[in-house]
């Protein structure tokens, strides 16, 4: 009897140790990863979240700069294009000024420079535009003017730029084109007016192309206090594209209440906030010192993923989780306690247990 109970306990005492081997679901293994037997070794490095990672990622976010090309350009004075509208004031020749009557709009007296780059003018005919200034076609007006008007007093102003645009595109509420003036344009007065779709946005993907050059700008990170951002000027020509964020997401699992696919927004989405979307660690099953940031590699072969670890057991650690800033794709995972594992086990071994024992029992009623 006493050597039964002794094998019994030595049984029970076997299956206790190796249960959550054998407990469904996902399990984060850290000590495995880290053994240099192991085949995953090789393609993971394991980092802890502490205040010098925190640091060191604080120092590389705060390196996000504006490269020094764009800041440099200065928008020059504009020059008029085909298809712009000029009105050209002769004073005190009212007829040559409105030819369609002072009562008609500025525009319906205006001149549009056509395809080849000319205007018509009375008693001097074509008159080259496209390329020049207001200040030069003005002087060129007037110049051409006095073989019928002694010292002729000439203004030349655009009332309608058509010539020279941006392209606007991706996410935003007004994706067109907008036009550049003789007022310098700014990449945020574009990005304003354009009106940025916050749902669909991914702010830290606004892509600036200039003459066969992409730059790429986080408009989350740049904009704020002391950016340079503002200082940023468009020109004819640039594209100017913010993506949407339906291909990038941070993956939540693990022993959280309410698993998820969060979109990715800004680069400022950090742990803490991820955790707190999700409504938190499920406080009964959930292992707080098992919480881990699983983030790939380009290349698998060429470099190891990572996987950062928080020991959040304490909710102190959340002040840490704060200031980990994740990236597309990332997965927060959040493993369950010892016991959360050997209770699961344990509800699918006894249903396999009572089976067995009723097979038994009726095999002895059988026998007897």
């Amino acid at each position: 009897m006493f050597r039964a109970s002794t094998a019994a306990l030595t049984l029970a005492a076997s299956v206790l140790l190796h249960a959550c081997a054998f407990a469904p679901g996902q399990h984060l293994d850290m000590d495995r990863l880290a053994r240099e037997e192991s085949p995953d070794s090789a393609r993971f490095d394991m980092v802890p979240i502490t205040p010098k990672l925190l640091a060191i990622q604080a120092a590389d976010y705060a390196s996000e700069r504006i490269p020094a090309e764009l800041l440099d350009y200065q928008p020059e004075s504009y020059r008029i294009g085909a298809g712009d509208i000029l009105h050209i004031t002769v004073w005190d020749y009212p007829e040559m000024t409105a030819p369609s009557g002072p009562q008609q709009s500025l525009e319906a007296n205006g001149r549009v420079v056509r395809p080849d780059g000319t205007l018509y003018y009375p008693y001097i005919g074509a008159v080259k535009a496209a390329g020049l200034t207001v200040e030069e076609l003005r002087a060129s007006i007037a110049k051409r003017l006095t073989k019928v008007i002694a010292d002729p007093q000439v203004d030349v102003a655009v009332i309608k730029y058509e010539s020279q645009k941006v392209v606007v595109s991706g996410a935003f509420e007004n994706a067109e084109q907008q036009s550049v003036s003789s007022v310098p344009l700014s990449l945020l007065e574009v990005v304003g007016k354009a009106g940025v779709n916050t749902a669909q946005a991914d702010l830290s993907s606004l892509m600036l192309t200039r003459d066969g050059k992409e730059y790429r700008l986080d408009l989350d990170a740049l904009n704020r206090a002391g950016s340079s951002l503002g200082r940023v000027y468009v020109k004819h020509g640039d594209r100017i594209h913010l993506a949407f964020n339906d291909r990038k997401r941070v993956y939540v699992l693990g022993e959280v209440l309410k698993p998820a696919a969060l979109p990715f927004k800004t680069s400022t989405l950090n742990l803490s906030d991820v955790l707190g979307t999700v409504g938190g660690l499920r406080q009964e099953t959930a292992d707080g010192s098992r919480v881990y940031v699983i983030r790939g590699a380009e290349d698998l072969s060429r470099e190891p993923a990572t996987v950062y670890h928080l020991d959040a057991s304490s909710p102190t650690a959340f002040v840490l989780a704060e200031r980990f800033h994740l990236q597309p794709q990332d997965v927060v995972y959040v493993g369950a306690a010892d016991v959360t594992r050997w209770n699961r086990f344990i509800s699918q071994v006894f249903p396999t247990a009572n089976l067995l024992r009723a097979g038994t029992d009726i095999k002895t009623d059988l026998n007897d």
